[in-house]
């Protein structure tokens, strides 16, 4: 099943963030037990090539895949799209007019202005021909608004109402620095758990799809119950740091 029909159907989806730009990390992470992955190309080390190679391995591994955009890159978006990823998130969109250009370049018309030109999203996606392609695409398609300011939440029933938006995607870290005026970062606090909270309300009423960053294993229960169904559980980058210290600790405490 395409992964937006799984999430709409409210199945749960566990996925990892990938900022390493590695390509045989990559590829066995995605032959591993993680429902789908995301490719940072915001804050991550990959570059445009990369990306689109490493759409290629998800692929090769029946894995989904999304890619984070950088901010206002709608062009960056509709060709991750024509490579193959499954979805778009999309950083800092702060605006009905921001989700509006966001959604523009993920759907096809007359839903959006995607140009026609899957390149490589046809062969994948292995449809038996371009109008069967076309015809379903703009629903298998996901466009996730990230939500990460003080404004955007102020916005967000505007955000949601815009057709072509298919979700949104909390980002806690940046949505405490935003709320605290830059004087935190820490989305565990009382009242960012019930931004967050709120958050994942107004998602579920309007029927469209919750996702969020979760940096502690230990919160993915708490906000599943929330409604977020879209759940980023760790980033290749923390599984890598994670793995050499607990296999170091675990050496040097049979030796000393």
């Amino acid at each position: 099943m395409p992964l937006a029909n799984a999430l709409r159907r409210g199945e749960t989806n566990l996925t990892l963030w990938s900022v390493m730009n590695a390509q045989q990390p990559l590829e066995l992470l995605a032959r591993s037990g993680v429902d789908s992955i995301v490719l940072d190309g915001q804050h991550g080390a990959y570059g445009e090539s990369e990306l689109i190679d490493s759409i290629g391995v998800c692929k090769a591994a029946q894995k989904p895949v999304l890619v984070r955009v950088p901010v206002d890159r709608p062009d960056l978006a509709s060709r991750v799209l024509d490579f193959g990823a499954d979805g778009v998130i999309a950083p800092m969109i702060n605006s009905a007019a921001q989700a509006s250009a966001f959604a523009a370049a993920c759907k096809y018309p007359p839903l959006g202005e995607r140009s026609w030109g899957p390149v490589r999203d046809l062969v994948l996606s292995q449809f038996p021909d371009p109008k069967s392609y076309f015809s379903s695409r703009n629903g298998q398609t996901l466009a996730l608004a990230m939500v990460e300011t003080r404004e955007a939440f102020e916005n967000i029933d505007e955000i949601l109402a815009v057709e072509g938006i298919d979700g949104i995607f909390v980002g806690p870290a940046d949505l405490s620095i935003s709320w605290t005026g830059g004087a935190l970062m820490e989305p565990a606090t009382e009242e960012l758990q019930n931004v967050i909270a709120m958050i994942a309300e107004k998602i579920t009423a309007k029927g469209k799809i919750a996702g969020v960053y979760v940096t502690e294993t230990k919160d993915i229960g708490l906000y599943h119950a929330l409604g977020y169904r879209l759940i980023t559980c760790a980033s290749d980058l923390a599984l890598l740091q994670s793995g050499v210290t607990n296999v170091m600790k675990a050496a040097r405490d049979q030796i000393y």
